[in-house]
């Protein structure tokens, strides 16, 4: 388990900053919310799958199955990772996000600052620390609120809402990417760490279905926070993008503070997982406060990002040699990047 883990984690911090940085700057947050609303798919098929097909027919004395599954995974695995080898994909440098900051400059007031001076980052760092560790409470500790709030629910139940949740989190993912191709990310994780908040704060109070249908839509408007958080947090950071990045992926680690002391909490109050529940509101209300920072103090620079760049989009006549050509030398850097790979 720790080598899986080791190598998911080595997944994430590589991946979610391609996505962010790999393209027009304008739809960094566009590409990475909708990346991710695939893996929200994959929440929910992948415990249907399980419970119905991979372990449907075994018992504590035959796991034959479950190993062959387990083995065809690794070897699909390991056929991608042979894949995205030969692939020829770009090489995101440092040096490629100082460049495509500095052509920004003008319309994101962009100023080259040491890393020991990117607040918004580890404000945004903070934020997403306290929110991962929300989130994963709130999964974690599911099935044992629904059996709380509504007596009598067994946990197959309780697993069968589970993947009602998990459908309305990948739902919310795929109307926040549509949402953000026309309004400003800004406004949009603002939006959804507010339905957050309200709702985990009505399903610490309401009882049977409508305390269940609170939890659920706290999980809707969780779809695109963690996204959002990550990307609007790397704006500006240029020859710090990927540190930064690095940063923010390792504020997951919340999601290994919050669950027990949440489990504590609820075994202090005699099994009430409900009340309990207000731990991982604490790590909400943190987490809302940074897109009211945003909006507040960073409006500016972040819908220059939005509107105003046109770095990856527009092309422009070449002055010198009167032929049409990119204007964006970062594009043009990473063309021949791909063939120098291949």
């Amino acid at each position: 388990m720790f080598i899986v883990g080791s190598g998911l984690s080595t997944l994430e911090t590589a991946a979610n900053p391609f996505i962010a940085t790999c393209g027009p700057p304008r739809y960094s947050e566009l590409r990475l919310t909708l990346a991710q609303a695939f893996q929200a798919i994959g929440t929910v098929v992948a415990p249907v799958l399980a419970s119905q097909v991979i372990f449907k027919n075994v018992d504590d004395n035959s796991l034959t199955s479950v190993q062959w599954v387990y083995l065809g995974i690794a070897i699909f695995v390991f056929l991608l990772a042979i894949v995205f080898f030969f692939v020829p994909l770009p090489e995101v440098t440092d040096a490629d996000m100082a460049d495509q900051a500095q052509q920004s400059a003008g319309d994101t007031d962009f100023e080259d600052k040491p890393l020991r001076q990117q607040y918004t980052l580890f404000y945004g760092v903070f934020a997403q620390f306290c929110y991962v560790g929300a989130q994963v409470a709130y999964a974690g500790y599911f099935i044992n609120y629904i059996t709380w709030v509504r007596p009598g629910t067994t946990h197959a139940t309780g697993s069968n809402l589970l993947a009602v949740a998990q459908g309305c989190f990948a739902i919310g993912r795929f109307l926040a990417s549509g949402l953000l191709k026309y309004v400003k990310p800004r406004f949009v994780l603002m939006a959804f760490i507010s339905g957050v908040v309200l709702f985990a704060s009505l399903a610490i109070g309401l009882q049977g279905n409508a305390g269940i249908a609170a939890i659920c839509l706290v999980l809707f408007f969780e779809s695109c926070v963690f996204p959002l958080i990550f990307t609007l947090s790397l704006r500006g950071l240029g020859r710090h993008s990927k540190r930064g990045a690095s940063f923010i992926v390792a504020a997951v680690s919340g999601g290994a503070l919050f669950p027990p002391v949440l489990g504590t909490v609820a075994d202090a109050l005699g099994g009430n997982t409900q009340h309990a529940f207000f731990i991982p509101l604490i790590g909400f209300v943190i987490a809302f406060t940074f897109p009211v920072y945003l909006n507040l103090f960073k409006a500016k620079s972040l819908d220059g990002w939005t509107e105003k760049v046109k770095v990856g989009i527009e092309t422009k006549k070449d002055v010198e040699n009167g032929s049409s050509g990119s204007g964006d030398e970062w594009t043009q850097k990473q063309q021949q990047a791909q063939f120098e790979k291949v």
